[in-house]
């Protein structure tokens, strides 16, 4: 039961984390947490734990749990990390391409366009980013699917600091060339286009942008 309830208080703060509603440099009173979720202190403790653990908040002795604010060094290492992840997964993915394959790509980046129309700002950030996991899930490899599960949890933290508003459709129009040229088998174009739709998003995140801030009862609520 305490692993269940953890567990939710962990989604539940991702969730804003990464829908944007829990904005980077916010305090996570233990007690008002206790309080939203009617829970020990102690299960609160453990979930921040866990969330300190991929990086999406950060502890500080004596101070406490704050959404993470990451810098701009750490945004730039994180799509490095991913560029050299992406390329190779890219290769992989149409050395091994199915119609089955391409069909559940195609659904995925139908969904993200109609969040983008939509203007559904949490839907399609979480859209946006799945489809990089998606692929990882289409080719069986969970550890690849977790790995980037994570990386992409830590750009929306970033992408919430620093993204400009017209780079969600760009990111769902280049998601859609990238499957036109796995269905056509072709590699070199496949990996040539996550590349630089992966250098694209990094350039549309403004560095100079001042972070807003956000109250912790109004996210979760």
């Amino acid at each position: 039961m305490e692993s269940s309830t953890t567990h939710t208080i962990v989604e539940a703060l991702t969730k804003a984390i990464v829908e944007h509603r829990l904005h980077p440099g916010t305090k996570l009173a233990e007690q008002k947490l206790a309080d939203h979720f009617g829970v020990s202190r102690t299960l609160v403790r453990q979930a921040l734990f866990q969330l300190s653990q991929n990086r999406l908040i950060r502890l500080e002795p004596a101070r406490g749990a704050f959404v993470a604010a990451p810098s701009v060094m750490e945004a730039r290492q994180v799509f490095a990390v991913r560029r050299m992840l992406e390329a190779e997964m890219t290769r992989a993915f149409v050395r091994e391409v199915t119609p089955a394959k391409i069909k559940a790509l195609k659904e995925h980046v139908a969904r993200e366009k109609s969040a983008v129309d939509l203007g559904d700002v949490s839907g399609r950030t979480e859209l946006l980013g799945d489809f990089h996991v998606r692929m990882a899930e289409l080719m069986g490899n969970e550890v690849l699917a977790q790995m980037l599960g994570e990386l992409i949890s830590r750009c929306a933290v970033i992408t919430l600091m620093y993204q400009t508003a017209s780079a969600a459709e760009h990111s769902n129009d280049e998601h859609a060339d990238i499957v036109k040229a796995l269905a056509a088998r072709d590699e070199a174009l496949a990996v040539r286009l996550m590349n630089e739709h992966l250098l694209h998003v990094e350039e549309s995140l403004a560095f100079d942008r001042k972070v807003p801030t956000n109250d912790i009862s109004m996210a979760l609520s």
